[in-house]
Formats: structure tokens, C-alpha cells, sequence
């Protein structure tokens, strides 16, 4: 495994210069929103992407306030049969990560799904990328920024009610 760390602007021009089929993203400590626009955009050039650690993406923001904040639409009610009909929230963080990406492709179902099964999200690293080179954003780090208060994409699910299997 080697990890290679460069600019978000950089991995399109690393795009288009070599038109890999397939593209492997490290998501450790990396803010979601903005990760999630560059695999939009990377699926919009028709590129499969991979990202692998996706738990330790963050949010920023007060923990309390991101948290109240999805949980919101776990109260609404509705006068049909909740288990039909009730609005389904993603609890585990491949979920949340994949709902933040479907909220930025095109809106057209055809494409949008068709673009949707191009990316994969994985909890730690699979066996499968160990001898592959994985691409970390830089400047898309919490590190580089200066946000105090965040959490990670795994304490928000833990919140959400996933259940980790150890």
C-alpha cells in the first residue's frame, strides 16, 4: 500500500492526463462535504472510485448540533404505515458518506444512478487495495484547517444507532 498525498485540484489533472479506470481515495480525517464533491465529480468524468476508510471523515461543526441536526427527520410522523411509508435514515457511515454523494450528483434518476454504482465506500481498509495506491487530499484535511469542533463520521453514527461489529 502506498499512500499518495496531493492537492484536490491535482487528482483531475491526474485524471485526465491518465484516464485510470478506477480510482482508490483515503477519506482519514478528511471533511466530508468536501470529499463528497470531488467523488461527484470524479463519477461525472467517469471514473470508479473507491474510498476506503470512509468512519474517519469528519463534520465540522459542535457535536451536539451536527448530531440534533440529522436527527432531526427521525421524529416526523405520518398517517400511513410508518414501515411502508416512513422516511428511512442512513444509520452506518458507508450509508451517510453515500446519501451526502447522491445529494451531489445530477438529478436525472438514469444518470444519477448510473453514476451512483460507480462509487464504493468501505469501513477500513479491504484486503484488496493493500498493494494499490491510495490518493489523500491534502488540503481537504481537518488538519489544514482551522475547525476546532468536529466529529467524525463514526461518532455520528454510533449516535445514529449503528452497531459496529467488532
Amino acid at each position: 500500500m502506498s499512500v499518495v498525498e496531493i492537492a484536490s485540484k491535482e487528482i483531475f489533472t491526474r485524471v485526465l492526463a491518465e484516464k485510470p479506470g478506477e480510482l482508490v481515495l483515503d477519506a482519514d480525517s478528511l471533511v466530508l462535504g468536501r470529499l463528497a464533491s470531488i467523488v461527484a465529480k470524479l463519477l461525472s468524468l467517469g471514473v470508479k472510485v473507491h474510498v476506503v476508510n470512509v468512519e474517519k471523515a469528519v463534520l465540522t461543526g459542535d457535536k451536539k448540533r451536527v448530531i440534533n441536526g440529522y436527527k432531526l427527520l427521525f421524529n416526523v410522523k405520518t398517517h400511513k404505515n410508518p414501515y411502508r411509508h416512513g422516511i428511512r435514515r442512513p444509520r452506518n457511515p458507508v450509508t451517510l458518506f453515500k446519501r451526502t454523494v447522491r445529494n451531489m450528483l445530477p438529478k436525472d434518476p438514469n444518470q444519477r444512478l448510473k453514476m451512483l454504482k460507480n462509487v464504493k465506500a468501505y469501513i477500513g481498509l479491504p484486503p484488496e487495495f493493500k498493494d494499490s495506491v491510495i490518493v489523500k487530499a491534502v488540503d481537504l484535511s481537518i488538519t489544514t484547517r482551522k475547525a476546532f469542533k468536529y466529529i467524525t463520521l463514526a461518532e455520528l453514527a454510533k449516535a445514529l444507532g449503528w452497531n459496529p461489529r467488532v
